[in-house]
């Protein structure tokens, strides 16, 4: 359940502002805040099964940006490659081999730039 917590956050941070107000507000209270269905409807003054339904559309639209744009993605291999990075340069000791590796690594992260 921590895994899908983690991916609709940084779905939300990448396109919520594409959701509609409301949308967002719910989103907000029940992965921000961890507020069950039940607390979201009576501050809303709804069904619990309305906030479930407004939270599983939102979720199937945030889903559905990033099948298009593909933002988090990116943003997630661009993460691996820099901290691939950083654990190469702690092991660099005035060794040509290890260099090379980071001038890869950081070459793949230019290339992903580019071509966006």
């Amino acid at each position: 359940m921590i895994e899908k917590f983690e991916r609709m956050a940084m779905l939300f941070d990448f396109y919520g502002k594409l959701l509609t107000a409301r949308q967002q507000e719910i989103l907000l209270l029940y992965y921000g805040q961890d507020l069950s269905l039940g607390e979201i409807a009576e501050e809303y003054r709804v069904s619990r099964q309305a906030v479930h339904d407004i939270i599983r559309r939102a979720e199937k639209i945030l889903e559905s940006f990033e099948e298009k744009l593909g933002l988090v993605k990116k943003f997630i291999l661009e993460k691996e490659k820099l901290e691939k990075v950083l654990s190469l340069i702690d092991e660099l000791e005035n060794n040509q081999a290890f260099k090379q590796k980071i001038k890869k690594v950081i070459d793949e992260i230019v290339e992903i730039q580019q071509n966006d």
